[in-house]
């Protein structure tokens, strides 16, 4: 059993299974509007909620394993990431390969029981999923490409209700895409010097400090305007525009805090956009059960 306990242990070190609360809020947002636009009501069936949850968890631990597996030797040579447990030897290339392929058939199987048109959509989910790995090697967009792969979520989500995308889901998905974007080139200020040094394509080791900080709050802003508009063309009420004031909130001091002090770049991260992403679907939840 303790060793049982170590490798799940493990398991959730290498893929940081906390973080899933950035992209999970989003698909189920997409999926409740979707739902409310459907039947009138908010509640998609616990048949789809079993089986999109299944597909976010197995798609997110794909991408996250490998990405790890790609960044081996990078890891290695990065003290802030050489304990990983990719890095160190607790879980070797061929259990890592394995957890992949286990997860990459999870989604794949999981959207096929959804309907047609997420079990289409999902090799090209993976496949982009898989791209950011290799655009942090010749591209300075890969903050974007990183965005992308979280903001497939509400598209996803609606595919699941509705075999389709209209056009709010579209405004949620770009939402994402900027707040995980702007996010990351602040988290990413903890690597620019060894960026730099191993010619790693990001903002911060191309850009330096002053501009990774006005290129992560023009992000933003882009992000509360699509997510706005995502409120406005999806015909919410007045709670999810209260999600937007607050995330508008969040995100300053957000910005605040990693400006004013370094060192709680982590605090930033995690713990602000947690509760961003939690607080969102919360406010859209009751906007939608109340109306």
């Amino acid at each position: 059993m303790s060793r049982f306990l170590r490798v799940l242990k493990d398991i959730n070190e290498l893929i940081v299974f906390k973080h899933s609360v950035f992209a999970l809020p989003f698909i189920f947002i997409a999926m409740m509007v979707a739902s409310k636009e459907l039947n009138d009501s908010a509640w998609f069936g616990m048949r789809l909620f079993i089986l999109g949850l299944i597909a976010a968890v197995s798609a997110r631990s794909f991408a996250m394993a490998f990405n790890r597996l790609m960044d081996e030797e990078i890891d290695k040579r990065n003290p802030r990431t050489a304990n990983r447990p990719s890095v160190d030897g607790r879980i070797g290339r061929k259990n890592m390969i394995i957890f992949i392929s286990f997860n990459a058939a999870v989604f794949i199987i999981s959207a096929y029981f959804i309907n047609k048109v997420a079990f289409y959509t999902s090799f090209a989910i993976l496949l982009i999923l898989a791209s950011y790995s290799f655009f942090k090697r010749f591209s300075a967009l890969a903050h974007l490409i990183l965005g992308l792969s979280l903001g497939l979520a509400p598209i996803a989500g609606s595919i699941a209700v509705l075999e389709t995308t209209p056009f709010w889901t579209w405004l949620l998905c770009a939402g994402v895409i900027f707040w995980v974007a702007g996010f990351d080139l602040l988290y990413s200020l903890q690597d620019i010097e060894y960026d730099k040094k191993h010619g790693l394509y990001s903002i911060p080791s191309r850009y330096g400090w002053n501009k990774t900080f006005v290129i992560s709050f023009l992000f933003h802003c882009l992000s509360v305007l699509f997510w706005l508009l995502f409120v406005v063309f999806s015909k919410l009420g007045v709670l999810s525009y209260a999600a937007v004031l607050l995330s508008t909130v969040i995100l300053f001091f957000e910005h605040r805090i990693v400006k004013r002090d370094f060192n709680k770049i982590d605090k930033a991260f995690f713990t602000l956009n947690g509760y961003l992403g939690i607080m969102f679907f919360a406010l859209v939840f009751a906007d939608l059960v109340i109306a």
